[in-house]
């Protein structure tokens, strides 16, 4: 099973390739937190553990990837300000990106990640 690393800053990788940099939220306070108060995210927030999310308070849409425990992507979508996101079962972290982010990097359902 896939951990996130000690460190709050990594790399988010797709086959070998590098699509981003990745800050870990892994406390209650820092994924209560996530990207609220932002104006943009630079590379990718991994919050862990997280079975859903919300963008109620954001300023900006964001690319949603809800991945199991061994970093296997399960559900990817954008979501709009002020919206509940669906509790996706199985689902053991969650990736918050720019909107669109997701589609350039070519990353989709069943997509094995890794964290570096």
């Amino acid at each position: 099973m896939a951990s996130a690393p000690d460190s709050s800053r990594a790399w988010l990788v797709q086959g070998g390739n590098v699509l981003a940099t990745l800050e870990v939220a892994a406390t209650r306070s820092e994924r209560r937190r996530g990207l609220l108060g932002r104006d943009r995210v630079e590379g990718v927030l991994h919050l862990v553990p997280a079975r859903s999310v919300h963008t109620f308070g954001m300023r900006f849409p964001i690319d949603v990837v809800h991945l199991d425990g061994d970093l296997r992507v399960l559900r990817v979508r954008t979501m709009v300000p002020n919206r509940l996101g669906a509790i996706v079962f199985g689902s053991r972290s969650v990736l918050e990106a720019e909107a669109g982010a997701m589609e350039r990097w070519g990353v989709s359902v069943s997509d094995q990640l890794e964290i570096r």
